[in-house]
């Protein structure tokens, strides 16, 4: 993988050619041995070599802790891959876990191979393809986990977003398996509701995670939207207040908001379809 332009001596950091046009490495100023990837001038990763279970992103805290609290299994699915941060964690808390790293840009998933320590298959497995044709191509109940965290420059692609790709996500899963979407929307919250609406029509049961300031529509942020079969827990409960201890205990608190909260939430909002063909 040929490097453009290095910034300093350390031979990871530099400017790299991928599919899809750059990727750039720095050093974190503020730790040693972690970096941030960049992905067509997008921070997109965060890695510290030796410590994958350092996630310095708090949306992917969030993820970390509805997965671990919820999954029925080890089989995960990620759909977008960068730096394969989560993958990593996951592999490291679930040392038998198989992780398939889902990731448009073929020479971008060569590079993360090249520059951290990324475990080798079938741990982590980083495949190139793009996302919604991958999940389409799943076998029923191939995985257990799927983790949609796929953006455009500040938005998730339409296709990504349908009722027609919540199906096939949900024949991929396993009885009972777990859908899970970074969704980033404006104060609006036009794009979480319309997910959710559309996720609804497809799973028995809903939910969502956030700070405060995003679910109140006060700023562009966020919404780590939760779907599955299997009943979520519901606020009041033993296992709600699992979840919600984690999330409370990082720099940015975040809150879990229960099935009753959440159809509540994107009441009255349109799912998106795939166009008529």
């Amino acid at each position: 993988m040929g490097r453009q332009r290095a910034h300093s001596s350390d031979p990871r950091v530099g400017t790299y050619e991928i599919s899809t046009g750059s990727a750039s490495v720095e050093a974190d100023p503020f730790r040693e041995g972690a970096y941030i990837l960049n992905v067509n001038g997008v921070p997109s990763s965060h890695i510290v070599l030796d410590e994958p279970e350092e996630l310095e992103f708090e949306y992917m805290r969030w993820i970390a802790a509805a997965v671990e609290s919820l999954a029925p299994g080890r089989r995960l699915v990620h759909l977008g891959g960068a730096g394969c941060s989560l993958a990593r964690y996951f592999a490291s808390i679930w040392p038998n876990s198989h992780n398939t790293v889902v990731e448009l840009d073929a020479k971008l998933g060569q590079l993360v191979r090249e520059l951290f320590d990324i475990p080798s298959a079938p741990t982590v497995k980083i495949r190139a393809g793009e996302a919604r044709a991958v999940t389409f191509g799943f076998p029923p109940g191939r995985c257990d986990v799927i983790i949609r965290d796929v953006f455009a420059g500040s938005t998730t692609p339409r296709p990504l977003t349908t009722v027609e790709f919540f199906e096939a996500a949900h024949s991929a899963l396993s009885a009972g398996g777990l859908y899970v979407a970074n969704c980033g929307d404006h104060s609006s919250l036009r794009v979480a509701k319309a997910e959710l609406a559309g996720l609804a029509q497809v799973f028995s049961h809903v939910a969502v995670i956030a700070d405060p300031p995003m679910l109140k529509g006060r700023r562009y942020g966020n919404i780590i939207l939760i779907a599955s079969d299997t009943e979520l827990p519901v606020e009041g409960s033993p296992d709600f207040a699992a979840l919600t201890k984690p999330l409370l205990a990082g720099a940015v608190p975040a809150r879990y908001e229960d099935e009753r909260w959440t159809r509540k939430f994107f009441k009255g909002a349109d799912a998106l379809r795939d166009p008529a063909e």
